[in-house]
């Protein structure tokens, strides 16, 4: 049902990020892809430390974005200076995690929130044609937590099949993961 929405909004401007090889603009994040999937990681400039949920969710992204950055482009997002998330993303492990600031918090007030909140979204863009529009949010607030549980909303967003759910062209009819990376990348199942 996802995939059959039309056409969401043009984004409005081309936002500008800080990555490892300095500014990025959103639509040179999509790389050779048509697809983008951004996490917005709770790690603003007012934070001693990021968000441990946050970080957790993250984490186990490592091993996945490999097989996920076959069929889209992904990255993670947050608020607090290039340097900071570097430095974390280092003392973590993340050598496979694409982290990028948003120092200006355009993208931040844009898609995630208003009012430049610290909290965590979840999104995704489509290009077609020169074209970068919205194709879908995940707004992941604290509204839907059960009585007694730590508060979690939002799609699941872990497993890489679900992750290719999300994506206008979906898991693909004949794609599976690769089993080793690389030029001589191949691919099970078939």
């Amino acid at each position: 049902m996802r995939r059959a929405l039309p056409l969401g909004g043009q984004v409005p401007q081309d936002f500008v990020f800080e990555g490892p090889n300095g500014t990025v603009t959103l639509d040179q994040l999509f790389g050779e892809k048509d697809t983008l999937i951004l996490y917005s990681f709770m790690f603003g400039p007012q934070r001693e430390a990021p968000c441990p949920m946050c970080t957790s969710t993250v984490a186990g992204w490592q091993t996945k974005v490999q097989d996920l950055q076959q069929r889209v482009a992904f990255g993670v997002i947050a608020r607090s200076p290039y340097a900071r998330l570097a430095d974390w993303k280092q003392q973590r492990g993340w050598s496979n995690v694409p982290l990028y600031s948003d120092p200006s918090g355009d993208f931040t007030r844009t898609y995630v929130s208003a009012d430049d909140g610290d909290v965590p979204g979840l999104t995704v863009f489509t290009r077609q044609g020169g074209v970068v529009r919205h194709f879908w949010s995940g707004e992941i607030n604290f509204d839907m937590a059960d009585p007694g549980q730590d508060p979690r909303g939002g799609a699941d967003i872990d497993p890489l099949w679900t992750w290719l759910d999300l994506t206008p062209g979906g898991r693909g009819g004949d794609w599976y993961p690769s089993l080793s990376y690389g030029d001589a990348a191949r691919t099970c199942c078939h």
